[in-house]
């Protein structure tokens, strides 16, 4: 076994290929375009007698099993690597490439053809095998046998090889696996510390960097994956790219969008990859300015807005409160794409325009486009918001009867959602109790706020019971039967779930509201005091307070939980977070100008019924995100008009 037998590698090439390399000696297999070209290719090269040339079967092979995923044929490439007569490492090194990386099935065979490759005596693995089976041992999650491939790369002298050593670094953080992740990490770093290295090799070093971030990140360890990144001597892009797809997967939308900050006004340039992995955090945030500021950059620097831009551009500016541009975006997309459709039915769902959202999923239909699963719960949603009862049964009826989906536990809490909101309590507990699947807390939930919201507090009772069992330190079940016995002025068991949820150690999910102004964006608690214009802040709360008490408002002290005096949970409501940063964006804006803030949880109804008059009052429009969907408050009145 000689690895100087090798003609030519992917990604790189060996002695006997670099004065003529193989692809430009067959011009018509590079004009091929589809595989049915390339079949036409084949058998002229059959009845001529080429296959038997190794260096023409090779790039046969190398087209059917490495082209793009749309023209790659892995079953074509089999039989072809199959009745080669001789079989180069090349032509193993791409058989394997191409099986690894596709699905896992495929990967599995990866494997197995590696293992043909070692039992064959003419060939010996290069550095341009393992990355490809060691692809497919973290795909597969089969570390045993990654660890066998590790200390064969060991034996053959590859422990220096950064592309090696990369791939196995990534092998062993996509297995979970990152104690041996960081022995091969920082082993690598310390040797390369005493070295002086070459581009290739700093390169190289990055890409370590990098595999180490992402597998904290996928661990969640945010922490660890930051003080990594700050102890970077050189970054890419993909460095920039992974720390923010990260805090935004991990849930930490304000650390994601301050990292991109950093980037975009650094030395790096924002990628497409970049603005897909930061469009999440911004929606989340509700920041406009930056949103757009994103869009804008895409569009001058020609960075292509295709469907899984163009779905997340549409998301949002949905998600920002302007569904204007949202159609916008819509409307100048190819839209034959399932997801770019479910966006914008997602869209109208979020902002309560029912009807919308129907006549888009029609609109899909009829532009030959199959709903998808998450279409469909998008469509539900608006169905729900909307009250749409009928039409909300017969889409669920259609796609199990139509469409041949099979409903997933999000259909059926859609359903639960929908009826427990039209206040048919019985079918929606009857419908949960005949699902074919295991009702998750999430659907329970749905039920528990249905009956807060109509004041069914035996049945809420029998459904808290239920989640505090499945959920036991979910504050959910406990908060939402304290609200419904705080609305019958039932003390002692408002008493009783404090003291249990005390007892247990059980916090309740504090209240939390954004507000961007001019590109920043705002952070308050309930009761939060710490921000640099808090007595501001505090003085415009009051004049809202008194300002709305002449116009005739009474504030709605059943939502308070609290055995207090009238006059203290009246004080209690006016520092709720929403309003907060309602008063905030009134002395931080112009007269006139839109007042747009998210929530981290569902309104509440004295905080929809004071912004309601707020917006009379001031003449400002006023949009509230909560955790359910869009309010629109304009002159008195809100867009969800009250069903929420």
């Amino acid at each position: 076994m000689n690895p100087t037998q090798t003609l030519y590698s992917p990604g790189g090439s060996s002695p006997a290929s670099q004065a003529s390399h193989p692809s430009s000696l067959f011009p018509e297999i590079n004009r091929c375009r589809t595989m049915r070209d390339l079949s036409q290719i084949h058998a002229t090269f059959i009845k001529s007698g080429q296959m038997r040339d190794t260096l023409a079967a090779a790039e046969i092979l190398r087209f059917c099993a490495t082209s793009d995923l749309l023209h790659r044929d892995l079953d074509y490439a089999h039989k072809v690597f199959n009745q080669m007569p001789q079989r180069n490492c090349f032509s193993w090194n791409t058989i394997i490439r191409g099986f690894s990386e596709s699905d896992e099935q495929n990967a599995v065979i990866a494997i197995t053809l590696f293992c043909e490759m070692m039992s064959d005596e003419s060939v010996e693995p290069n550095r341009f095998t393992f990355p490809s089976v060691l692809k497919a041992c973290g795909k597969t999650g089969k570390i045993e046998e990654g660890k066998q491939i590790h200390g064969l790369a060991l034996k053959l002298g590859l422990n220096g090889d950064e592309f090696v050593m990369s791939n196995l670094v990534r092998m062993y953080v996509i297995c979970g696996l990152m104690k041996d992740a960081c022995v091969l990490f920082y082993k690598n770093i310390i040797e390369r510390d005493m070295v002086m290295m070459d581009r290739r090799k700093r390169d190289g070093e990055v890409v370590l960097w990098n595999v180490m971030i992402d597998g904290y990140m996928r661990l969640g360890d945010c922490k660890a994956a930051r003080m990594l990144f700050d102890k970077m001597r050189q970054r890419s892009v993909v460095s920039w790219n992974t720390m923010i797809s990260g805090y935004s997967q991990n849930g930490l939308f304000k650390d994601a969008v301050e990292v991109f900050s950093e980037m975009k006004n650094g030395d790096f340039r924002p990628n497409y990859v970049t603005l897909v992995s930061v469009l999440p955090a911004i929606s989340r945030l509700g920041s406009l300015e930056l949103g757009e500021w994103l869009h804008f950059y895409a569009e001058n620097n020609r960075i292509e807005i295709d469907d899984v831009l163009g779905s997340a551009l549409i998301d949002m500016y949905s998600k920002c409160g302007v569904i204007e541009k949202a159609i916008q975006v819509f409307e100048r997309l190819p839209r034959e794409n399932v997801i770019t459709w479910s966006a914008m039915i997602n869209g109208f769902a979020i902002h309560g325009q029912a009807s919308d959202a129907i006549d888009c999923f029609r609109e899909m239909r009829q532009a030959g486009v199959r709903p998808s699963d998450v279409a469909y719960i998008n469509l539900l949603t608006a169905c729900s918001h909307g009250g749409l009862v009928e039409e909300g049964r017969r889409y669920f009826s259609q796609m199990v009867n139509v469409d041949g989906l099979e409903p997933r536990i999000e259909h059926y809490g859609c359903m639960v959602d929908l009826l427990g909101r039209s206040g048919l309590l019985e079918e929606a507990e009857e419908f949960i109790l005949n699902m074919p699947v295991k009702p998750d807390d999430v659907i329970w939930k749905a039920l528990l706020g249905a009956c807060r919201m109509h004041g069914n507090v035996e049945m809420g009772k029998r459904v808290a019971d239920i989640l505090m069992e499945m959920v036991p330190n979910d504050s959910g079940a406990y908060v939402a039967l304290s609200n419904m016995y705080a609305s019958q002025g039932n003390w002692s068991e408002v008493s009783e779930m404090r003291m249990r949820m005390k007892e247990m150690d059980i916090r309740k999910d504090p209240g939390c509201s954004w507000i961007d102004v001019d590109g920043v964006v705002h952070e308050f608690l309930v009761e939060d005091d710490s921000h640099p214009r808090a007595k501001e802040v505090i003085s415009m709360l009051v004049e809202i307070s008194e300002r709305m008490r002449v116009a005739g408002y009474r504030p709605i002290t059943t939502q308070v939980l609290l055995n207090l005096e009238e006059e203290d949970k009246e004080n209690a409501l006016h520092y709720h977070s929403e309003k907060i940063a309602v008063a905030f964006g009134l002395i931080s804006t112009s007269p006139g100008k839109p007042i747009r803030v998210v929530k981290n949880l569902r309104i509440c109804e004295d905080c929809h019924a004071s912004i309601k008059l707020i917006s009379e009052v001031y003449k400002r429009k006023i949009t509230v995100r909560d955790r359910k969907r869009f309010h629109h408050f304009q002159d008195g009145s809100c867009s969800c008009m009250d069903y929420w």
